[in-house]
């Protein structure tokens, strides 16, 4: 199986300014999915974290947000921890026209920033969602 990385973002965010926005139930509902929202579970250095990963995705499509919301980027967590990716609507309409098959994800912070990068990958073989 060959395998082509397609696109890299990396984001870097100050987990105080996610926890302020977050105080406001409008910002917290416009940006993560429900899912996310229960997984978060008021751990802010955690919404940070799923923030930036949604920021550096739309990095890696070089695209920015134009015509995709945050909420077509879901950040999840696998029975191990390990960070996921699942995309929606035109977000994963853009994954499929740039020929990306999978979304390997790194999320790391400190008590004031939370930072991730991403790396999209096609593999010819490769399903991308779970």
């Amino acid at each position: 199986m060959m395998c082509l990385i397609t696109g890299v973002g990396i984001d870097l965010i100050e987990v105080d300014r996610i926890s302020k926005a977050c105080e406001k139930e409008g910002f917290l509902r416009r940006c993560f999915t429900e899912n996310e929202i229960k997984l978060i579970d008021r751990k802010w250095q955690r919404a940070a974290g799923n923030f930036a990963v949604k920021e550096a995705v739309v990095k890696m499509f070089g695209t920015g947000f134009r015509g995709i919301s945050f909420k077509e980027i879901e950040v999840l967590r696998d029975e191990l921890g390990k960070p996921y990716v699942k995309l929606y609507d035109k977000a994963a309409e853009l994954a499929e026209k740039l020929g990306i098959t999978n979304i390997h994800v790194s999320i790391t912070n400190t008590k004031n920033y939370a930072n991730a990068f991403v790396i999209g990958e096609d593999r010819t073989s490769g399903q991308y969602n779970r």
